[in-house]
């Protein structure tokens, strides 16, 4: 009998763990093939957090994450320990996702090993190369080598196919939506935290941790918030804190003591759903808040200069407000003031997927696969 062909899905940060979930248990459900899961171990604690909570596990951890390593040395690590696994275990497809350092070492590894690269997330650009950096970078690479292009969006495909790049190109929706909609269907799930009253205050989700905005711009950041919170007695913020210290410590020297600032460690997923779903606004760098808060119906400013998801803005759900002070506290002032501005963003049909796109990622890798 013909052995299955094999699929890698390799993975290293949160947002990656919560974006592949759902593939890996469309994959793991079908008889048609064999999955193998990699952790390199770029962001272990938060990955770990979100496979039990899907109740996945790995098949392989490469273990490669170091303290304060350069993102020189976390390619070159990824690079060699892909290779040795892919010595032993040699899959038919690899499947990467998003625009991380895990996503483009291990393209790269299957694509010097010659196993064809399946690229899930594929055609985000912001057409800056140095914004986000080096996500923006990152992703254009990855699509030079990839032999399946999952698009979430008609936009991202449209982006693919004006930069020529080989390879199929199929639109399956965010799979970020899929997880979402299974973590949402847990009615019971309340984020919980202590002191804050969800029903006595407007409360803000803010989450920020992108590489460029380190420095100056993330002082403008926890300023723009801390006036906020000045501006409005009625409103919380509730601001999860990443892990790198780069992040944390301005945002702490400047919130942490205000009374209606709620720093904590990094939200569980069910409890970060939760809490899109009963926040008011939200305020982030990051790139998947801004597709799951369209689907909660949530006003989305994004503190950056560009997006990779165009569609948000075009559609009304988000708007682009950058770092500046004074623009974060006029921006969300408005929404907080102006009953219509707020409705007109909250009032959106979400273009990012229907909860489906890791069913027919796994199709459309069955035909490749021929299997």
């Amino acid at each position: 009998m013909t052995t299955p062909p094999l699929v890698s899905i390799v993975l290293g940060t949160r947002p990656e763990a919560i974006k592949l979930a759902p593939v890996i248990m469309s994959f793991q459900k079908c008889g048609a093939l064999r999955t193998r899961t990699i952790l390199t171990g770029q962001h272990r604690e938060m990955v770990n957090q979100v496979m039990k909570l899907f109740q996945l596990s790995f098949d392989k951890d490469l273990a490669l994450m170091e303290p304060n390593q350069t993102l020189t040395h976390l390619t070159a690590t990824i690079l060699e320990g892909l290779r040795k696994e892919f010595l032993v275990h040699r899959p038919s497809l690899v499947l990467v996702q998003g625009d991380t350092t895990t996503a483009l070492a291990s393209a790269m590894a299957a694509f010097y090993e010659q196993i064809p690269v399946g690229h899930i997330e594929a055609g985000l650009r912001t057409n800056d190369i140095d914004d986000p950096f080096p996500e923006e970078g990152n992703r254009c690479l990855i699509s030079q080598i990839t032999k399946l292009h999952f698009s979430p969006t008609i936009q991202s495909a449209a982006n693919l196919q004006a930069s020529g790049v080989i390879g199929e190109i199929h639109i399956t929706g965010n799979t970020v939506i899929d997880a979402l909609l299974s973590m949402s269907q847990k009615k019971s799930t309340v984020c919980q935290i202590n002191g804050l009253n969800w029903k006595d205050k407007r409360v803000i989700l803010a989450t920020v941790h992108r590489r460029e905005n380190w420095g100056t711009r993330l002082n403008g950041i926890a300023y723009g918030f801390f006036k906020l919170l000045e501006r409005h007695s009625d409103v919380a913020l509730l601001l999860p804190l990443h892990k790198n210290p780069a992040v944390r410590k301005p945002l702490n020297d400047i919130l942490k003591d205000h009374p209606r600032a709620f720093l904590t460690e990094p939200l569980a997923y069910d409890q970060l759903v939760a809490a899109m779903r009963s926040c008011s606004l939200v305020l982030t760098d990051s790139g998947g808040i801004q597709e799951e808060a369209a689907t909660f119906g949530k006003p989305v400013l994004i503190l950056r200069r560009t997006t990779e998801r165009s569609e948000a803005v075009e559609g009304g759900t988000a708007r682009l407000i950058g770092t500046d002070t004074t623009d974060i506290l006029n921006e969300a002032s408005l929404l907080l003031k102006d009953d219509s501005a707020y409705r007109a963003m909250s009032q959106f049909n979400n273009p990012f997927g229907d909860g489906k796109a890791s069913d027919r990622i796994l199709t459309a890798a069955r035909t490749f696969l021929n299997c």
